[in-house]
């Protein structure tokens, strides 16, 4: 059976930006398919929309299915994989940059106070989340402006994630230039 990856980009994400085309042809070189899907509304990312998208974008999940999230899209694979049935069990997930905890320095105006409310206050089933994906990584930069450290600890002691701490990548973001993640590459063939 091959593998499949399914690359989720974040808050005003796209399947273009940054790292993602870098990322998606190397792993065609090593023999996955992979899909990088454009999710609804990205400058407004809501749950109700976002994790029943990506769900609509997968194709039959099993253990040689993998996600690679970054920002908000770590948040919406964790919430799209407790939906799955008691069964299904993938391959694994690398989370960039994900938070569950906090988030700091976005803007203060009312749709980006309403959206960070949602994803960090609505409940995540981390023990099911955890149950359909045994083998996960947790990327985090040490100078990132939006996810502060504290939020590694779900990862780590929530979902038994593996944590890796880059140092001065920001936000992992391919506006700030990051064009590659070769430790996203390596964590994901790490797994698989």
């Amino acid at each position: 059976m091959q593998k499949q990856v399914y690359i989720v980009h974040g808050w005003g994400g796209y399947p273009e930006e940054g790292w993602f085309p870098w990322l998606k042809k190397e792993l065609e070189k090593q023999g996955f398919v992979v899909y990088v899907p454009q999710l609804p509304k990205p400058e407004e990312p809501r749950i109700n929309t976002w994790v029943p998208a990506l769900a609509k974008a997968v194709q039959n999940v099993d253990e040689n299915t993998f996600f690679i999230g970054h920002s908000m899209g770590c948040q919406t694979i964790a919430r799209y994989l407790a939906t799955l049935s008691d069964e299904q069990i993938i391959g694994g997930a690398i989370y960039v940059a994900g938070f569950f905890k906090e988030l700091t320095g976005l803007d203060d105006d009312e749709i980006t106070k309403s959206v960070c409310k949602e994803w960090l206050t609505t409940p995540l089933a981390f023990a099911k989340i955890k149950k359909h994906c045994p083998k996960s990584v947790a990327i985090f930069s040490d100078d990132d402006p939006y996810v502060p450290m504290n939020n590694q600890e779900d990862f780590k002691n929530k979902l038994d994630a593996k944590i890796i701490v880059e140092h001065n990548q920001g936000h992992f973001s391919g506006s700030k230039g990051t064009t590659a993640l070769p430790i996203a590459l390596n964590s994901l063939l790490e797994i698989s």
